[in-house]
């Protein structure tokens, strides 16, 4: 509920009490967790992660890299955002080899999701699955073609 000074949502409250009076996202506040994230696949993700800190300011929150010099995955924040982002990968059978960015969703039931996405006519791209990196999740494109991903690993 906002107030015209304060924010609030459940037991958190933001208060826009700043000099230049600027309106503060409840996202800022911890108790108010993000669960929707910004997701890209770049041709040279080492070089992505520089550029990223240098031009936008974001800062690297954590870096999975590859044998082969690649990232795998990795996290970046700007203030109490998080995109994540690894590079290109030729993989056939896995949407985010041939797409360069999307959304991934943390839910908490990735198994009802699934089939209420299935359900509703959801273009499934990528089978509902455990991965390696011990997150259950599944790919799919929406009415317009966007790509969007469901799972249970939240980068925090």
């Amino acid at each position: 509920m906002w107030d015209g000074k304060t924010l609030t949502r459940g037991t958190c409250s933001v208060e826009r009490n700043n000099p230049r009076g600027e309106c503060f996202s409840l996202a800022a506040c911890s108790c108010v967790p993000s669960s929707v994230f910004p997701a890209f696949r770049y041709q040279d993700a080492p070089a992505a992660l520089e550029w990223l800190a240098k031009a936008f300011g974001f800062e690297k929150q954590m870096v999975v890299p590859t044998p082969d010099g690649a990232i795998a995955h990795a996290q970046m924040n700007l203030g109490p955002g998080v995109i994540m982002l690894g590079s290109a990968r030729d993989e056939p059978e896995n949407p985010w080899g041939t797409w360069k960015q999307g959304v991934y969703v943390y839910v908490k039931d990735v198994d009802a999701h699934y089939a209420r996405a299935k359900a509703a006519g959801a273009e499934v791209v990528r089978k509902l699955q455990d991965t390696p990196y011990g997150s259950r999740e599944y790919s799919v494109r929406d009415l317009e073609g966007f790509l969007w991903s469901f799972g249970t690993y939240s980068p925090k």
